[in-house]
């Protein structure tokens, strides 16, 4: 969105940002209606400008610190996503990590699996199928709705085993 911020809005994400910092707001609404309302600004690029101004956005914070935060309370389950990681990392190097506030996506092309710390005793992992069915361990997606086809409930290491190495490998083929 930021590319086309400028051709689309008539000012550059700096300029919004400066504009922005001298209304008297404290709340995203407020900065969103006068966006749209005194700028004529569309609802997308004015919920994306606010949260760039604010720094609400999952892009304006660390990726390390978004992690942090997601197992703050949950440290227990940091060994098994760090051992994910380093599974999925050994992939290839096109495969990308995009921390988020609440789950890690990991994306080639396409988006192909999730990792979220869903409560203090389970990790949820979704994955993202062509056409697969759900069996056993490899439920249906659960919370993920539509951003997985499948979800894997993880509570111990002993569970990252050559079938879900090999469930995580087959989403992140067809995926690219």
């Amino acid at each position: 969105m930021e590319q086309n911020l400028l051709e689309k809005t008539g000012k550059t994400l700096d300029q919004w940002k400066q504009l922005l910092s001298q209304q008297p707001f404290s709340k995203h609404g407020e900065y969103m209606t006068f966006l749209k309302k005194e700028h004529g600004i569309t609802h997308g690029f004015a919920n994306f400008i606010t949260l760039k101004f604010r720094e609400a956005d999952a892009g304006s914070a660390d990726a390390d610190d978004l992690i942090v935060n997601q197992y703050t309370g949950k440290e227990n389950l940091k060994p098994i996503f760090d051992k994910l990681i380093h599974a999925i990392s050994s992939f290839g190097t096109e495969v990308e990590i995009a921390p988020k506030k609440s789950s890690v996506s990991l994306r080639v092309k396409r988006q192909f699996a999730l990792i979220q710390p869903s409560t203090k005793k389970r990790i949820d992992l979704g994955l993202k199928f062509n056409d697969k069915p759900h069996s056993g361990r490899l439920d249906t997606s659960g919370p993920f709705g539509s951003m997985c086809t499948h979800r894997v409930q993880i509570t111990e290491l002993t569970q990252i085993d050559d079938e879900l190495l090999g469930w995580i490998k087959e989403a992140y083929t067809e995926a690219q």
